[in-house]
């Protein structure tokens, strides 16, 4: 397994791969899912394409034996700060360790770059995910946000909330 960064080249098969773990049935089969919170898609093409397009921000990807992308994680430079978002492993594959390795990846990145503290959100309601980050060293800022989503990357069923989490590296 290699931990790298994304290109362009990437897009189509990061795009399903980031699907099928938040949205619809196929996400179920991993205990990271979003589907009974959020239906439609996690993320498109184009909205990919900018990420990695742009130059405060990098995308990991862990690639299998067999070339696959099998997980990845978004972090974006934010002043002294990098805010993580979308650690994805692929459903089959999750409670295998590859999370706790891609985010460790996100950390020595964060590390490389200067940076202090990784930052990012969490639905409140995921106390799983949330408890998963905690025994990892992230902490409750104490402040929460209104989850917002465009309407092209779905729709909530209920209104929710994010906890911002951080972690001094």
């Amino acid at each position: 397994m290699a931990i790298t960064p994304a290109t362009l080249a990437d897009v189509p098969e990061l795009v399903n791969l980031i699907n099928s773990a938040y949205r619809g049935e196929s996400s179920k089969k991993g205990w990271t899912t979003e589907a009974d919170l959020i239906d439609g898609q996690r993320i498109n093409k184009e909205s990919l394409e900018q990420q990695i397009a742009d130059p405060q921000a990098v995308i990991l990807k862990n690639t299998n034996n067999e070339g696959l992308i099998t997980g990845c994680v978004y972090l974006q430079k934010q002043g002294d700060k990098v805010y993580l978002g979308m650690l994805t492993v692929s459903p089959t594959l999750q409670a295998n360790g590859l999370g706790k390795q891609l985010l460790n990846a996100a950390e020595d990145y964060t590390r490389s770059i200067n940076c202090t503290a990784v930052t990012m959100t969490v639905i409140t309601t995921r106390t799983e995910l949330i408890n998963w980050y905690e025994r990892r060293g992230y902490s409750k800022t104490g402040e929460t946000i209104q989850l917002v989503i465009p309407e092209q990357f779905g729709s909530l069923k209920q209104p929710l909330e994010m906890y911002i989490m951080e972690k001094a590296v």
